[in-house]
């Protein structure tokens, strides 16, 4: 299973209840479930979702654990304050117009003494593709900012997040998209070069030996950088007043996992932001569309 954050060193454990915030297909949702966590997964496209969610469902079922995919808006998370042991919210930041506010949300979310996982594109790999094309930045969907990792530590500890360390990740995927810009992005797939090296990947997730040789590329050219924080275990639970401090930005809509279609889960789910009670796993389960 190709992970970007180490699980380990998030220590999640059984019984933690954790959201994969812009959960795409749930490769971390399901990741967490198999160390025996219940997990909660949010993004936009719900398409994506739609099957994973059964699978993750089915499968936590007969453990007793949860498993389930939400729609919704990292800008308005329809849960509790002080909700999760554990937050991963993996490749979403740069495609934010205002990535303080998620933070501060994905914040307000996080129980005192939780742990949270931030993954973001290293700035050299962006860089590349940058002067290999203008594809990767302005095709739909494409990322918005190129993210310094000081500059991501200083938004979460501004919401309430200390950043306890870092680690990096996918050195083989810095190559692969190194090929699809020079291939030329949108029609990259027709080109056999970018469907060997595909298939290179697929194959590589499973081979220990290419682990290892990963292990050392991700030192070289990582693809992904990935920040792991902490809130302070004296921290009040939520923070409404750093939110309403922090407003709202008119160009959320962009953001991947999110346009503000969670309100109705919100009741169900534990409240929302205004809510003083944490989101139990039966809650979530009730709430979900996917």
């Amino acid at each position: 299973m190709l992970l970007t954050v180490d699980l380990e060193r998030l220590d999640v454990r059984p019984g933690h209840l954790l959201l994969d915030a812009g959960c795409g297909e749930g490769r971390h949702c399901f990741g967490s479930q198999s160390r025996g966590a219940h997990v909660v997964g949010l993004d936009l496209d719900l398409e994506a979702m739609r099957m994973p969610s059964k699978v993750l469902r089915k499968q936590g079922r007969p453990l007793g654990q949860l498993g389930t995919m939400l729609q919704g808006d990292a800008f308005h998370l329809p849960f509790a304050d002080g909700s999760f042991d554990r937050i991963i919210c993996s490749e979403v930041m740069e495609h934010v117009h205002d990535y303080r506010a998620a933070a501060r949300e994905l914040a307000r979310v996080a129980k005192p003494g939780a742990r949270v996982a931030i993954t973001i594109p290293t700035a050299t790999s962006e860089h590349l593709y940058l002067r290999l094309g203008d594809d990767y930045f302005e095709s739909p969907g494409g990322h918005i900012r190129i993210f310094r990792p000081r500059d991501l530590a200083e938004g979460l500890a501004a919401a309430g997040l200390t950043t306890t360390g870092c680690g990096f990740a996918h050195g083989f995927h810095t190559p692969y998209w190194m090929l699809r810009s020079v291939m030329h992005l949108p029609s990259a797939d027709r080109s056999r070069l970018v469907r060997a090296y595909r298939e290179f990947l697929i194959r590589a997730t499973v081979s220990p030996a290419m682990a290892r040789v990963e292990r050392v590329l991700n030192f070289v050219c990582p693809k992904s950088v990935i920040l792991y924080a902490e809130k302070s275990p004296g921290a009040r639970r939520g923070s409404r007043a750093a939110k309403k401090a922090g407003g709202k930005n008119p160009a959320q809509s962009r953001e991947r996992g999110i346009p503000d279609r969670a309100k109705a889960a919100r009741s169900v789910a534990g409240g929302g932001a205004g809510s003083s009670s944490a989101a139990r796993p039966e809650r979530v389960a009730a709430a979900t569309p996917a």
